[in-house]
């Protein structure tokens, strides 16, 4: 099932891609990525560039937007509530690398996964970076090029 999500959301990435970014396409792209998601509230908006990976394990709200190339990948869990911004360039993504503790190397070794929230009314500015195990409460402005590790609660 991952394969054939894997391959359906590049198909409508590879076929929308050339539209316009207007309102009524970004809710026909979201539209065709819940689909497939996990869970998808009403008004899924995302724009061209947007990359979703992993949409079985991605949960959307109602009123959520994903900007240009914004990165999505889920291997554990990724929870977006209601009404959340995603600005652009801004990447999500519940892994992270490990580190070998004899060889120091994080070439070959397994990472860990966790679930990410962000809560209600967030907004996740640009080039912002939200890892493994990050939880954003509601109403939360992440600045520009921010990373978040964990809760900020």
């Amino acid at each position: 099932m991952h394969k054939f999500n894997l391959i359906y959301s590049h198909t409508i990435r590879l076929f929308l891609i050339w539209l316009p970014d207007t309102p009524q396409i970004m809710r026909f792209r979201g539209w065709l990525y819940s689909l497939v998601m996990y869970k998808c509230g009403k008004d899924l908006q995302v724009a061209s560039t947007a990359v979703l990976r992993g949409l079985e394990l991605i949960a959307c709200g109602n009123n959520v937007y994903i900007g240009p190339n914004a990165y999505i990948m889920a291997r554990e869990k990724i929870l977006i509530e209601d009404e959340v911004l995603i600005a652009m360039n801004v990447v999500v993504v519940d892994a992270n690398h490990g580190r070998d503790k004899q060889t120091n190397s994080f070439r070959y070794q397994r990472g860990s996964q966790s679930k990410i929230i962000i809560g209600y009314g967030s907004w996740i500015a640009a080039n912002s970076v939200i890892t493994a195990g990050a939880i954003i409460s509601p109403g939360t402005l992440v600045p520009p090029c921010s990373v978040i590790r964990r809760s900020n609660k």
